[in-house]
């Protein structure tokens, strides 16, 4: 079985709408099976069925392909910055990212309905969560942009992010590019040079002078307050660097927590839009009941109406019958 084979396969069925790929997967599998390729229909009959936010990510990479791209160059050039420890940059890049984000997942969703389903609240978070991941990793950006995505990726800013799992054909992600190096720190300086006496051999360090007996010993000096040394090149280059590390995870931190919060309050504003259309919507149903109430109550008045209506209709009628009957007896009778 080719593996290409399985990807081609996989590639369409993966772009189909959520409900149709169990019956795809099985036509495809007898088709596969039809042409003796029996390794290749056992290969499609194990192809999982995707979540239902890796399904719209599917959708966003197989029907809007220019909404990942654009992340996915998005991500690159914001792993650039990290590595180079470009605080500036990556506030920017930041601030670029949330829009590409509102504006990626409103496109999923346009993307789902247009394939037949609809995503909820839930589920647009998640794809926001594994879009986010797809800008952070490149590994996570080949996921997403295959359209074989099974399952939510995540990403914690410092680990690699865990594809185990998530794409039904890992092999059809090609050669993943590695993650930007982080900058090497600038060579030590050289070490000083060793006092040499004439001829070149090394100057032997003079050893200290011994004092006579009865001569009496001055103190000797002490190092308070003698000026430290300066640290060497290297530590130096190493700690500036350490130091614009912990500036770049502090940004990225601060505005992950930014967007959160932006998400939190856009959350907060849809809860108070809905909790007010379930108030107008009981205060409309209490009015339907009680004009529902009025009219049961006429309906039954009516029918009490109707009823005796009817009863004096009959009255009517026997005591016409009778005044019949007493009008042809009075004929009958002579004179």
């Amino acid at each position: 079985m080719e593996e290409q084979e399985l990807a081609d396969v996989a590639g369409r069925l993966y772009a189909l709408p959520f409900d149709e790929f169990v019956t795809a997967r099985t036509a495809a599998a007898k088709a596969a099976a039809a042409e003796s390729n029996r390794p290749l229909s056992q290969a499609i009959k194990a192809l999982p069925k995707p979540s239902a936010a890796a399904w719209a990510v599917n959708m966003l990479a197989h029907h809007m392909p220019e909404a990942v791209r654009q992340l996915r160059n998005l991500g690159e050039t914001m792993q650039g910055a990290q590595a180079a420890l470009d605080a500036a940059a990556l506030r920017e890049l930041s601030r670029e990212r949330r829009k590409l984000l509102a504006e990626a997942v409103s496109a999923a969703r346009l993307a789902a309905e247009q394939q037949g389903r609809a995503i909820s609240g839930a589920v647009a978070s998640e794809v926001e969560e594994t879009l986010r991941a797809a800008t952070a990793d490149a590994a996570a950006a080949a996921a997403v942009q295959s359209g074989m995505l099974l399952r939510v990726l995540t990403a914690d800013g410092v680990d690699r992010v865990d594809l185990e799992g998530a794409v039904a054909v890992p092999s059809g992600l090609g050669q993943l590019p590695e993650p930007p190096a982080p900058p090497q720190p600038m060579p030590a300086g050289p070490e000083p040079e060793t006092p040499r006496a004439a001829g070149g051999r090394p100057r032997q360090p003079t050893k200290p002078r011994r004092q006579p007996a009865d001569e009496p010993q001055k103190p000797r000096l002490q190092a308070v307050g003698r000026t430290p040394r300066p640290p060497s090149p290297s530590i130096l280059d190493k700690a500036l660097a350490a130091l614009a590390e912990a500036e770049t995870a502090a940004t990225a931190a601060a505005t992950e927590a930014e967007s959160r919060e932006e998400t939190f309050q856009e959350a907060s504003a849809e809860f108070t839009r809905l909790t007010a259309e379930v108030r107008e919507a009981r205060q409309r149903l209490k009015g339907l009941e009680t004009s529902l109430e009025a009219v049961r109550k006429d309906r039954e008045a009516a029918a009490a109406e109707a009823k005796q209506a009817a009863r004096a209709a009959e009255r009517s009628q026997r005591t016409a019958e009778l005044a019949k009957q007493r009008v042809l007896r009075l004929r009958n009778t002579p004179d």
